[in-house]
């Protein structure tokens, strides 16, 4: 039998509104205007050759159709979201994660490989952050980003760890320079990066260090500023995450050892119930919490 159903957008825009009382409301659900909420009940109310609201648009109540119309959709559509959620509720398919680019290239995809290997049913599809965007309205199942002063754990954020900076350089450069101690940092090349033009002035204010750090060579992303430095070119600033592996295999040096910052790496999850979404967000966890830095020297 041929269904003859109205806009399903439409049926679900007026379901939010007359649940919630409110346009506005329903706008801020659906993550629309108001007047796109609005013009979706009127061409409803045209479908149906009926009006669901009545009264102001500051304080529409419900006809009689309207308020017979709610609770049916109301169920039909809960039926609805838990078919899907029984779909999409397995271990299988694709997560989209949203992360900045030197952290995948220097701690993600480095650690994948044990990811994929406990679940290879279950794909990571890798994207840059657009800015301002929100897994809650955007397509991303996770995002991973680094920010100041977290108080708590925000509701859907996985905290995975605080950041540590530490000045790096090659092993070669800092045979030849023969650091001291911090003074002697400041009459050698420095790096700086444009995306992290505080990246310096930070890792002074949590050592302590009074005087301002003299300018030098400027990189445009994170990525290039600690090539440069494993090429020997000066010495940088670094989170411990992003160098962890080059420090490791000897790549890099940290000779005055690594300081908490105010920043905070946090995995920012959709709040969608998906198994694979929550066996991700596990490993992210389990991942961070193996991966501490050594202390300051």
């Amino acid at each position: 039998m041929r269904r003859r159903l109205p806009p399903l957008n439409a049926l679900r825009t007026f379901e939010a509104a007359a649940r919630l009382g409110k346009m506005t409301s329903a706008a801020e659900e659906l993550s629309v205007t108001p007047g796109a909420v609005s013009r979706q009940v009127r061409q409803l109310e045209l479908s149906l050759g009926v009006d669901l609201f009545e009264g102001t648009k500051n304080k529409p109540q419900l006809t009689t159709a309207g308020k017979e119309l709610l609770p049916q959709l109301t169920a039909a559509l809960d039926q609805i979201d838990a078919a899907v959620g029984r779909v999409r509720d397995t271990a299988t398919g694709t997560l989209d994660v949203s992360c900045f680019s030197t952290f995948t290239a220097k701690w993600l995809i480095p650690r994948l490989f044990d990811f994929n290997s406990t679940y290879p049913d279950i794909k990571i599809r890798l994207s840059s952050p657009v800015p301002g965007a929100d897994p809650g309205r955007d397509r991303y199942d996770v995002m991973i980003t680094a920010e100041q002063d977290v108080i708590g754990e925000p509701e859907n954020t996985v905290l995975l760890f605080p950041e540590r900076l530490g000045i790096v350089l090659s092993p070669a450069l800092a045979a030849r320079l023969q650091l001291t101690d911090l003074n002697s940092i400041f009459s050698h090349p420095l790096l700086h990066t444009r995306t992290r033009p505080d990246a310096w002035a930070n890792w002074a204010d949590a050592v302590g260090y009074r005087n301002t750090p003299l300018t030098g060579l400027e990189y445009e992303h994170y990525y290039f500023t600690l090539e440069a430095a494993i090429a020997g070119l000066g010495i940088c600033v670094a989170p411990w995450h992003l160098v962890a592996d080059d420090i490791r295999l000897g790549r890099l040096v940290a000779p005055f050892g690594f300081y908490p910052s105010r920043y905070v790496y946090l995995a920012k999850r959709s709040a969608q119930h998906s198994k694979k979404l929550e066996l991700f967000c596990a490993w992210l966890a389990r991942l961070a919490g193996q991966d501490g830095p050594p202390g300051p020297a």
